[in-house]
């Protein structure tokens, strides 16, 4: 659908958001229903659109819609591309749950190469503005490497206030 640099709604810092086209979960009220079909927007190769991510030098990655977990194969080419090319942080959204997604073969090899997975549908009745990176309390943050590593759901623990992080740690994780 669109590529969007530096925007910081989706994830901490300053990102580049791959808006994907193609959900079947239909949220009421979901604030990109232009992406629901899978054909509205331009098809792109997957090398095209790595090129751009590494131009933008300053900008850690989101993966949005629409809902990437509808073109996993790509997505997951991707992110491999990403993860081996540079040190940007992935972050993705969709409406499935983390526990939908483990229990697919097909939509696992996107997954653990994510690095924050905001999960779940929007729901209308737990919208909620003060929430940071996402739209209902619902959703959660979820921080997908220590999830598999302990098999069981670690939530992502972030803080907006902390700037100064340890040397393995980024801004906003203390």
């Amino acid at each position: 659908m669109d590529i969007m640099d530096y925007t910081t709604s989706d994830g901490p810092g300053f990102r580049t958001s791959i808006y994907c086209s193609g959900c079947n979960h239909r949220c009421k009220n979901c604030q990109n229903p232009q992406t629901w079909d899978i054909n509205h927007g331009t098809p792109t190769e997957v090398s095209e659109i790595f090129q751009h991510i590494v131009n933008n030098e300053m900008s850690n990655v989101t993966f949005s819609g629409g809902d990437p977990f509808y073109q996993p194969k790509a997505f997951a080419e991707l992110a491999k591309m990403i993860k081996q090319n540079t040190d940007k942080d992935i972050w993705c959204y969709t409406g499935f749950t983390y526990e939908e997604i483990i229990r697919n073969p097909q939509l696992y090899d996107l997954l653990e190469k994510v690095d924050v997975l905001v999960d779940g549908r929007f729901v209308e009745e737990l919208k909620d503005p003060d929430l940071l990176f996402r739209g209902s309390s619902n959703q959660r943050l979820i921080d997908v490497k220590k999830s598999i590593q302990k098999g069981e759901v670690v939530l992502f623990n972030y803080d907006p206030f902390c700037l100064i992080p340890t040397k393995k740690e980024k801004v906003g994780v203390c």
